[in-house]
């Protein structure tokens, strides 16, 4: 298990994780560390821990919205992928219906062509 130490709001802090996370943790540190700048800005001094705190609901509001968009986008692809499927039934089922109207107008014309036949025999050549 790697080790890091990370900075927030000025203070350093040695965490844990796993081997080549190291700079992934300092990373999501920092972004934790601007939240905790931009509320102590806002506010001033009002406490470590009560600043920690506003800090993780700002991150947890975030990511509520985040996860209520990824619904919408999940919900919009399924949407797509179902219109999508039904034109492809759609199209099937046209191409189906054509061939029959084909086959079933080739029948009548083969028909009518045998009637025509029958009346009119070709004359014997000879």
């Amino acid at each position: 298990m790697a080790q890091v130490t990370v900075t927030i709001d000025g203070k350093a802090y040695r965490m844990a994780c796993e081997a080549g996370q190291e700079q992934h943790l300092e990373t999501l540190a920092g972004r934790f560390d601007q939240y905790v700048g931009h509320l102590k800005s806002q506010f001033g001094e009002i406490g470590d821990l009560r600043i920690t705190v506003m800090a993780g609901i700002m991150i947890m509001d975030e990511l509520a919205e985040l996860d209520r968009r990824v619904k919408n986008l999940q919900n919009e692809i399924d949407g797509l992928r179902a219109s999508g499927e039904g034109a492809a039934q759609d199209k099937a089922r046209n191409e189906a219906l054509m061939v029959s109207a084909v086959e079933e107008l080739t029948a009548r014309l083969q028909d009518m062509t045998a009637k025509l036949s029958a009346r009119h025999p070709e004359p014997a050549q000879g």
